[in-house]
């Protein structure tokens, strides 16, 4: 039998502006609404789940995004079945004139690093298979952080 353990089922956002949210997790990154609270809170998901996403304003409706050096979000990662999926969400990044804050090849997969509209750190990546994790000698993981060849992932995209 195998173990039980924890998984992490979603992440719930406080936002300044709730349909700019939903613009960008739904048109940007690919996320369906599953359930809308008026102009309050909304939940998206993914592959029919029930929510992977929660956005509210109920206590910061037109706020700003904490300063930097201090506590909080550092990112949500967002996983992608394939590297053609990935590909597929950061044209529509690029598309969208997102900035990103960097990218990298850390051997178990693929990572691109953004910001959605109120500062929180956004990660969507994709895994390789696990017979493809680059090990150690003594079968440890071997991640790394090399350079991603942003324009050969965009060539993935079907």
């Amino acid at each position: 039998m195998a173990a039980s353990h924890p998984s992490v089922g979603h992440v719930h956002l406080k936002v300044a502006d709730l349909d700019r949210a939903i613009t960008f997790y739904r048109d940007i990154l690919g996320f369906v609404i599953t359930q809308r609270f008026g102009n309050r809170a909304a939940f998206l998901g993914a592959g029919g789940y029930h929510h992977h996403i929660g956005l509210n304003t109920w206590e910061s409706a037109g706020s700003t995004p904490p300063p930097d050096g201090h506590t909080g979000l550092y990112h949500a990662a967002f996983l992608y079945p394939d590297r053609a999926s990935l590909a597929a969400a950061l044209r529509r990044v690029v598309d969208a004139g997102i900035p990103l804050d960097g990218a990298a090849d850390h051997g178990v997969s693929e990572a691109v690093y953004l910001r959605d509209p109120d500062s929180n750190g956004i990660e969507i990546y994709r895994d390789r298979t696990p017979e493809e994790w680059p090990r150690e000698a003594d079968g440890s993981l071997k991640m790394g952080n090399a350079p991603l060849d942003i324009p050969a992932l965009l060539a993935a995209v079907i």
